[in-house]
């Protein structure tokens, strides 16, 4: 295009755009699949619009009617399961436009342009974080928005609410189990389907799977864990129990670690696998001396994903705590029903930070790993 005289503004046009069409036909069913699906939003700022998330979680906390919440649990399931088979339409359409000659695309440096790409990212992040940091003012002040005198009286959650500081401490319980479980767990299974020779029914059903789970809202997760564990003679005395929460968050969160785990496992040399069969070598030892040091990146971005999502979810485990179990999440909904609107803020805040603390030991302690275990990136 730029050889035959194009302009920018029409390569953009005729060229770029249509190009990258599935790309952003995926992003708009994902923010899609999020949105209608969401309950932690709706429930907090919704106010009297109801949505479908919403309205379960009223007919079943609410009104206990378990038959008309799961009724609103397949409606909601419906659209969710037809933007996923969308997206997989997608992908293999793009998968069937990808050229071996292809190369990245490198834009050349352009000072209005940029200043204005720079301007534009600046704005939402300034409102991003515009956004959070009222939330953490909230916190601090006495009574919004009469008092504006700065305290740390709201973060004294033994003596101003019910629940103390046992939702945090459950958070942080459950944040680090999901991580290290659902990591451990997703790279073992990712590597014996795209790395195994055998049963490959049996892998292609894990990968089917796998991916389901990406189109099962919380809510019609959470709401299926109680009709099976909740007076089950066999696994009742799993519900309400920290470790059924776990299980909950890992099959929720398990699509996009899965999907990032193959993508690594699809970018090591197969010269490594022919080696370590050449050398009669394990293929339990070769994964573990090989595959899992080559892998780190991958793991590392594994493990602060399901941590993040952990500390922060509402929608599946709203059915499934108990009174010895609840999360901050669910701390942060019952104080801001109750009208501890500053108390709800600095406990969210409390999650932000202890989210953010980990994701920067992350990155510190994986400087340190990549640059013994990934030299031969660079070689």
């Amino acid at each position: 295009s730029t050889v035959l005289g194009s302009s920018g503004w029409r390569t953009f046009v005729t060229v770029t755009l249509p190009t990258a069409r599935y790309g952003l036909l995926s992003a708009a069913i994902a923010v899609f699949t999020l949105t209608i699906c969401d309950f932690g939003v709706a429930k907090v700022i919704g106010g009297q619009y109801s949505v479908l998330a919403t309205d379960i979680y009223r007919q079943v906390i609410g009104m206990q009617n378990f038959s008309l919440g799961a009724v609103a649990s397949v409606t909601l399931l419906l659209p969710a399961l037809l933007s996923f088979a969308l997206e997989h339409r997608v992908r293999s359409k793009m998968q069937e436009q990808s050229s071996t000659k292809a190369v990245p695309y490198q834009p050349k440096p352009h000072r209005l342009r940029d200043l204005l790409a720079l301007g534009w990212c600046c704005l939402w992040a300034l409102l991003f974080l515009a956004l959070v940091g009222m939330a953490v003012y909230g916190s601090l002040v006495q009574f919004w928005p009469y008092n504006l005198a700065l305290t740390l009286d709201h973060y004294a959650f033994d003596s101003n609410s019910v629940y103390g500081w046992q939702p945090f401490s459950n958070t942080l319980q459950l944040g680090f189990c999901t991580a290290l479980i659902g990591t451990l767990l997703i790279m073992v299974l990712a590597w014996a389907q795209e790395k195994g020779r055998h049963f490959a029914w049996l892998r292609q059903l894990l990968h089917l799977l796998a991916m389901l789970s990406l189109a099962v809202p919380g809510m019609v997760l959470g709401l299926g864990y109680i009709f099976f564990f909740n007076g089950n003679p066999l696994f009742g005395s799993l519900y309400g129990t920290l470790p059924l929460m776990v299980l909950s968050c890992v099959i929720h969160y398990y699509t996009v670690g899965h999907m990032t785990a193959l993508t690594s496992l699809k970018q090591l040399p197969k010269e490594l696998e022919l080696v370590a069969i050449s050398l009669r070598i394990p293929l339990w030892k070769a994964f573990w001396r090989v595959t899992l040091p080559a892998s780190l990146p991958a793991l590392l971005e594994i493990f602060i994903y399901l941590f993040v999502n952990a500390m922060t979810t509402t929608s599946a485990v709203i059915f499934l705590y108990s009174s010895d179990s609840v999360l901050a999440s669910i701390a942060v909904l019952n104080m801001e029903d109750s009208g501890d609107t500053a108390t709800a803020a600095a406990m969210a805040t409390l999650i932000l930070l202890a989210a953010a603390s980990v994701k920067l030991l992350q990155l510190l302690l994986s400087r340190a790993l990549l640059d013994r275990t990934q030299r031969w990136r660079s070689r």
